[in-house]
């Protein structure tokens, strides 16, 4: 008997662990935002990193097999 796997279900825990894996991330790209905002820094970067967080589950919905889903990760390259 072949085991076969639904990969709705599939995207739909991947985005989940994705979100869990980058609310830490996003609240530490938070304060850094706001100290670079208070000492008139730069922001540029950190604003690029907290939408490279925010776009990561959206790369689930393009994955056509279960080895894109786990070729998919929530750090940058």
């Amino acid at each position: 008997m072949k085991i076969e796997i639904d990969l709705a279900k599939a995207k739909n825990l991947k985005k989940e662990s994705l979100r869990q894996a980058r609310k830490p991330l996003l609240e530490e790209q938070d304060v850094l935002y706001m100290r670079k905002m208070e000492s008139g820094e730069d922001t540029t970067e950190v604003v690029a990193e907290k939408q490279r967080l925010r776009d990561i589950t959206m790369l689930v919905d393009t994955a056509e097999s279960v080895s894109d889903l786990k070729a998919i990760n929530i750090e940058s390259d």
